[in-house]
């Protein structure tokens, strides 16, 4: 009958969604900063991992979780994750897009609004963590801080070190042949990618009237 904690609960799925959605994307866009990003969201957990059994600190209640993956709850794993989720998409929105039409005003404001959204759900789904006792505040605030600096680091890496680099291997055989592809060069994917299929579809439209004819 807890409304609260049945809703904080749905949110606290909000990994497993991204992860979903991000092999979603690969699959039908075969990106590589997506690809990254996804791999920089594994590094993530594998750097949690290493740390909870390293401290080795337990949960607020464990006899109320059974069935926990892990006994150990320093850092939020969940937090953690959606700090780096949420910082990473931060920094893209702001670093890696830029503008390339004229509506400057809508361009900000989406990107703002998109920004609000991200941070709202990383608090929720941290607080969701201790209202459902899985974790202490402790826990989830030093998860957040972990996924933020993670977020942070991957991002600098993969724009100074992997991003040069995927020129040259969108150029590999088997890149090609899996149909991989490099977008870093173009500001927004976005505007790109909706300016070309609209030309592209005008082009064909006109070839049709053409044949009509």
């Amino acid at each position: 009958g807890d409304f609260s904690g049945q809703l904080l609960a749905y949110l606290s799925l909000g990994p497993i969604f991204i992860i979903v959605g991000f092999v979603t994307l690969i699959i039908f866009k075969r990106e590589l900063h997506t690809i990254s990003f996804l791999g920089g969201l594994a590094f993530n957990e594998g750097v949690n991992w290493l740390i909870k059994n390293v401290i080795r600190e337990p949960r607020p209640c464990e006899e109320a979780h059974s069935a926990v993956t892990t006994k150990y709850g320093m850092p939020s794993s969940h937090s953690q994750f959606m700090w780096f989720f949420s910082v990473y998409s931060f920094l893209f929105l702001y670093l890696r897009m830029h503008q390339t039409n004229n509506a400057r005003f809508l361009d900000l404001l989406w990107r703002h609004v998109l920004s609000i959204c991200l941070v709202t759900v990383a608090l929720l789904v941290s607080y969701s963590r201790v209202y459902l006792l899985y974790h202490t505040w402790s826990q989830v605030l030093y998860g957040g801080v972990a996924g933020s600096i993670m977020a942070i680091a991957w991002f600098a890496f993969t724009q100074e070190i992997l991003t040069p680099l995927f020129p040259r291997i969108a150029a590999w055989p088997i890149s090609e042949f899996f149909l991989i592809r490099d977008t870093s060069l173009i500001p927004n994917i976005l505007w790109f990618e909706y300016t070309v299929t609209r030309a592209e579809a005008r082009n064909r439209q006109r070839k049709l009237g053409t044949k009509l004819q």
